[in-house]
């Protein structure tokens, strides 16, 4: 760009809130597909907030029992991961479940072994 006098410049413009770390704040919340899947016996989920709030992030098998809860706390905005370890459960499909005061996700995950 150049200005009226004809001098090219650059102008910065601010896209996003950054960590003190470098890290993109996220602007909303998410509930990411774990990895790997299918798995055996451990996998990962992540999850991203955009604002300090208290989460919840539980297992449930398919009859709606829950199995383990990964996550019961505030956690201020920022991206997230967890490991599940499923050694002691059976082969099978399972759901975990993001839940906060304005958002709730659900996601399915296959135990193989």
């Amino acid at each position: 760009m150049k200005n009226i006098l004809g001098l090219a410049y650059i102008e910065t413009i601010p896209t996003n809130v950054e960590y003190e770390n470098g890290e993109d704040i996220p602007t909303d919340y998410a509930l990411f597909q774990n990895y790997p899947n299918p798995f055996n016996p451990k996998t990962n989920i992540q999850y991203a907030i955009s604002s300090r709030q208290f989460v919840s992030l539980k297992v449930y098998d398919v009859l709606g029992n829950e199995i383990e809860t990964l996550v019961n706390e505030e956690k201020p905005a920022g991206k997230y991961e967890i490991t599940f370890d499923a050694s002691k459960l059976t082969s099978g499909i399972y759901f975990y479940q993001l839940k906060s005061k304005s958002f709730i996700e659900t996601k399915k995950m296959i135990l193989l072994k």
